[in-house]
């Protein structure tokens, strides 16, 4: 007898992964906006503007939604950290992205949930099974690969690829430890403040003043930002997150195609061998979790 046909999902879960969707298929455009500028303007200073307007972008929203009494942040020091390693992800990302194809820096920057997975033993105490290790494992298998160390085609950017995915592994620990203590937009809007504040203080060493035409991609840059970031956090709202992770790996389709279109980059073979890998790697922690 064939089996029951499998039920459909549930209205609330699908308005989740087509927010999430929807969040990760632009935030792509952010990123080839950072690289169309970094062809002109210091990765510090595309970094800076890319939080600014995020500042003023959802510093705003949630003026117009939340009392301001809801804005007080808790946990202050935990709060602090986790900005840190987001703006350590934004900076070496951007940094990877101004001399690597966006698919390629993506890849890398992907290693963040397999850092987090074989780091949460040691900072969250959690047992890690011989299942974690392995997924781990091909994801790393699936880094040499990108980055193929050894083989002529080594690029050193791909150093600032693989920092800025310790770095976002760093950060979901610590947004881990976070979690449940406020709410998660809240939290967002710290991390650019944090971002905005560190950066103002650098900004000025690299300063190149943009003309109208570059602070309107600037500010699209921030926006594009801003509003991927509300639409995740919005999925998340309806949907929970072994439904959404897997949704997530569509951020390299666009990745892909944005590239291919405007950079005129496409992987090779090998390069698709390695992301192969590590969305493998990923989604074998999302199903066994």
């Amino acid at each position: 007898m064939a089996p029951p046909p499998a039920p459909a999902p549930a209205p609330r879960a699908l308005t989740g992964v087509l927010l999430m969707a929807a969040g990760v298929g632009i935030l792509p455009l952010m990123d080839s906006l950072a690289k169309y500028l970094s062809d002109e303007y210091h990765v510090v200073q595309v970094t800076w503007a890319r939080y600014l307007f995020h500042f003023l972008l959802l510093g705003a929203l949630l003026l117009w939604r939340l009392p301001l009494s809801a804005l007080i942040p808790r946990h202050a020091g935990l709060q602090v950290i986790r900005s840190a390693f987001l703006l350590s992800t934004t900076l070496c990302y951007f940094g990877a992205i101004a001399f690597l194809p966006l698919a390629n820096a993506l890849a890398l920057a992907f290693l963040g949930p397999l850092v987090s997975t074989a780091l949460a033993p040691l900072i969250l105490g959690e047992s890690a099974g011989p299942r974690r290790w392995i997924a781990v494992t091909v994801g790393f298998l699936g880094t040499l690969v990108v980055i193929r160390p050894g083989w002529g085609e080594f690029h050193w950017a791909s150093l600032l690829g693989l920092g800025a995915g310790v770095s976002y592994g760093l950060y979901q620990l610590t947004t881990r430890r976070l979690s449940g203590s406020g709410r998660p937009s809240v939290t967002l809007f710290y991390t650019s403040v944090f971002g905005l504040a560190v950066l103002s203080l650098i900004v000025p060493m690299v300063w190149r003043w943009p003309d109208p035409a570059t602070w309107g991609l600037m500010l699209l840059m921030g926006s594009v930002g801003a509003l991927a970031h509300f639409l995740i956090i919005r999925a998340f709202e309806y949907a929970s997150a072994p439904v959404l992770s897997p949704v997530s790996y569509m951020e390299m389709v666009s990745a892909v195609t944005l590239g291919w279109l405007i950079f005129g980059d496409f992987p090779d073979p090998w390069t698709w061998a390695g992301i192969g890998l590590i969305v493998v790697s990923g989604l074998l922690i999302v199903i066994w979790e």
